[in-house]
């Protein structure tokens, strides 16, 4: 009996452990799936923000509007289709890693340039205009280059499929296609009708059925079932005896 307690708070413990691990992924997944849904909601009220700034507002204010979403929206076009791609490439996990380091400078640049909307000294910020534009440029530019090449890749491997697929129709097509070349079969002279058929039929060719007085005599009909003969009957079998009537 003791073992059998054992046992059983041994199972209990053991489903208490699952049941708490169970818990803990959902929750954590649950968080993940909100932290992902505030940061999606956020930096869309962020990129909204900054169009409506690109184009209401003039001088420094805009074109520091212009450079971050200009920033923003190149490098995560770049990460889309840099992380769709690596699924089937794996080449491309390489590309991810610079462009991971490549992040690294564009986070850099986009907090400076969020601080700089804020600074108060406009004229020094107007000042550093051209130097952020050109450390902009150099970002995007690369990021553009991972992406054109992830694209060209992925375009490149389609057209390879797409050929193949193309060949291989082409020789089952020339496969089915085979009677086309074969020679066609010897076809045999017709017989010549016999001399006597010919007369028979008085050098004419009829589709009506042959009269009765053409067809040869047929037998007497049959019946259909033949009388029944009678039983043999042996010596060593037994006369049947008369039923009594009494």
């Amino acid at each position: 009996m003791g073992a059998l307690g054992a046992i059983v708070a041994l199972l209990v413990v053991l489903f208490l452990v699952v049941g708490v691990y169970a818990t803990v992924k959902v929750v954590r997944a649950a968080k993940r799936g909100v932290d992902r849904t505030i940061s999606e909601a956020r930096r869309t009220v962020e990129d909204t923000t900054l169009r409506a700034k690109s184009f209401a507002q003039v001088g420094t204010a805009g074109e520091l509007a212009q450079l971050r979403l200009k920033l923003r929206t190149s490098m995560r076009s770049t990460q889309d289709v840099l992380q769709a791609g690596a699924v089937e490439d794996a080449s491309l996990k390489e590309s991810l890693g610079l462009f991971d380091r490549l992040s690294a400078h564009g986070h850099e640049l986009d907090e400076e340039l969020r601080r700089l909307e804020r600074d108060p000294d406009k004229a020094t910020v107007a000042e550093r205009l051209p130097e952020l534009k050109e450390r902009t440029e150099h970002i995007t530019q690369a990021a553009d280059s991972l992406r054109w090449v992830a694209r060209d890749r992925a375009s490149r491997f389609a057209d390879d499929d797409l050929q193949s697929l193309r060949t291989q129709i082409d020789m089952e097509a020339g496969a089915l296609r085979h009677w086309a070349t074969e020679p066609p079969p010897a076809q045999t002279p017709a017989a010549w009708p016999e001399p006597a058929a010919e007369s028979a039929m008085g050098g004419e060719q009829t589709w009506s059925e042959p009269s009765s007085a053409a067809q040869p005599a047929q037998e007497p009909a049959r019946p259909a079932i033949t009388p029944p003969t009678p039983a043999p009957t042996y010596p060593w079998e037994k006369k049947a005896k008369p039923e009594s009537t009494t």
